[in-house]
């Protein structure tokens, strides 16, 4: 497995094109540093994608999990499908 890689932003700016190209095949970001802490990252746009579905995905899934323990805790049960379904004229 490749290694992480850490890349001062002046450095960056002769190897850009390389580093593009590194994030892209690798499937690894390339994070820029200033000061030796990194700033930002070079990161394949699909991969980005994917990791934003997945983080969108955790929060509906936190959230949902949220709800349930609501109601366990003040007893109120879930409002059927079809219930919400006609009242939003979706039927």
């Amino acid at each position: 497995m490749a290694r992480t890689e850490y890349v001062s932003i002046s450095e960056a700016r002769s190897r850009f094109a390389r580093l593009v190209r590194r994030a892209q095949t690798e499937h690894r970001p390339v994070y820029l540093t200033r000061r030796n802490r990194p700033v930002v990252a070079i990161i394949d746009a699909d991969d980005l994608d994917r990791l934003t579905e997945l983080a969108e995905d955790m929060a509906d899934i936190r959230a949902a999990a949220e709800a349930r323990r609501e109601m366990e805790e003040t007893g109120q049960t879930p409002i059927p499908w079809e219930e919400v379904k006609a009242e939003l004229g979706l039927d």
